[in-house]
């Protein structure tokens, strides 16, 4: 079992940066692929990012790809979500979410192949 917690959301302006992160407590965090999420007023919960367990693969969504970036650390236990040229469109509830490892060091973008989630963290632009 892993509890995941997020932080570093905040509000900033559009064009701003910020650096979400997961911290996970209970196993060891190198044993689980992990993946971003967010959730818009009204939205669905959509893929945002995703990285293997290894750190060796990554994958995003479109509507990120080249402005956002995950990254792990497994001697914090904590994987990173690094925002940059920020939109209003990106405002959400950002969660965390964790699937254990297993012979393949896969990256996951669907909801349903995660089994941990945290508790999310809000990230608002301005325009």
């Amino acid at each position: 079992q892993v509890q995941l917690v997020e932080s570093g959301g905040g509000l900033v302006q559009a064009g701003g940066s910020l650096r979400l992160s997961c911290g996970s407590s209970g196993r060891t965090f190198s044993d689980y692929a992990v993946g971003w999420f967010r959730q818009g007023p009204g939205m669905e919960r959509d893929f945002v990012a995703a990285v293997s367990w290894s750190g060796g693969k990554t994958y995003y969504a479109d509507s990120v790809k080249g402005r956002f970036t995950i990254s792990r650390d497994n001697t914090k236990n904590t994987v990173y979500l690094q925002m940059n040229s920020l939109k209003p469109e990106d405002t959400a509830v950002y969660y965390c979410a964790a699937r254990p490892r297993d012979s393949n060091d896969y990256v996951y973008v669907a909801r349903t192949a995660y089994n941990y989630w945290g508790q999310g963290t809000q990230v608002t632009v301005s325009s």
